[in-house]
């Protein structure tokens, strides 16, 4: 991407269309910017448009993923150290938010931060300083905040996983990004659009068949799902794609049995709100399909039409990881 130009969205919902109208009066704010949505949403990609569109698009734009990140190095990473700090500090290290100053820092998956890290995060945030590992004084930032999160963090606050301060503190302004199956007028043009990339010049229809299965599907991983189905229609299909050109998963949809026996619980036996009822199916959902796979979590995941991680955020919502 050329510097100065904006990463492509693209979108025919008119849902994504108004949220993309907001995102330039949210970047020229200073406010923190939480941005919420399921793995493989786009979060990342909506961060990169937040700093391009803000004051501080000429300064650098640093991005870490807080659950690919193992535990006893993320505060080195974040706060730096100094020479010695540890046994492999041969030399002194700036932190993110050091490198950051000046432009923007996009901390994702911040729900999976680490509660002996929580307050350190928190302090750094509020006094825009930091203090390096092993280090004795402090050092001042200048840097604006794009967190994201893939889980609701106000239920982590309630089971006691997530700071509450620390919550309403990245919560200032939070901007919810819609899962692809709340959008399918999106899935044709994404697909176009990932078909032109991984194959610049050829010209790949989709038929009609293969169409309509691609637009029933739930696209549990999101935006990412479909263009990692793109890529491998650019490199197996031919002229047409055709339904025998789809993954499995597609074809196959997601057993309606599961599905009927968890509305019978919540809505049936139970007077609920729309919204409790909701948390009730899905969560009834997860636990009949870990029931079914005899606790197989890959297996229950691909019951419900599921990535594994996506999967695995829902059980930490739920508190179902044990």
């Amino acid at each position: 991407m050329k510097p100065g130009t904006l990463p492509v969205i693209v979108t025919r919902s008119e849902r994504m269309r108004s949220l993309l109208d907001q995102l330039p009066v949210l970047a020229a704010s200073e406010g923190s910017i939480l941005l919420l949505g399921e793995t493989g949403v786009g979060k990342e990609l909506f961060a990169d448009h937040i700093h391009r569109l803000s004051p501080r698009r000429d300064g650098p734009f640093v991005k870490i993923s807080l659950s690919a990140m193992p535990h006893d190095l993320l505060e080195s990473e974040l706060f730096g150290h100094e020479r010695g700090a540890f046994t492999t500090a041969v030399q002194a290290k700036k932190g993110l938010f050091e490198l950051a100053s000046g432009g923007t820092i996009f901390l994702d998956d911040v729900d999976d931060v680490p509660p002996a890290v929580q307050p350190k995060l928190l302090r750094a945030l509020e006094a825009q300083e930091v203090m390096r590992v092993g280090g004795t004084v402090t050092i001042p930032f200048n840097t604006r905040l794009v967190s994201a999160a893939k889980v609701d963090l106000k239920q982590l606050v309630e089971r006691g996983l997530f700071r509450a301060d620390l919550y309403y503190r990245l919560h200032v302004v939070p901007v919810r990004i819609p899962p692809l199956r709340e959008r399918p007028e999106d899935v044709s043009v994404l697909l176009e659009h990932f078909l032109l990339r991984y194959a610049p010049g050829r010209e790949l229809r989709v038929n009609s068949q293969a169409a309509a299965a691609l637009s029933r599907y739930s696209w549990p991983g999101n935006v990412r799902e479909l263009r990692n189905v793109a890529h491998r229609l650019t490199l197996f299909a031919g002229k047409e794609v055709r339904l025998e050109d789809l993954p499995p998963e597609i074809l196959e949809g997601q057993p309606a049995e599961v599905l009927a026996r968890a509305c019978v619980r919540c809505i049936a036996e139970k007077n609920l709100s729309f919204n409790q009822a909701i948390d009730c199916l899905e969560e009834t959902l997860l636990k009949e399909a870990l029931r079914d796979a005899a606790g197989n979590r890959s297996q229950a995941a691909r019951v419900l039409g599921l990535s594994l991680s996506t999967f695995r955020d829902k059980l930490k919502k739920y508190g179902l990881e044990s």
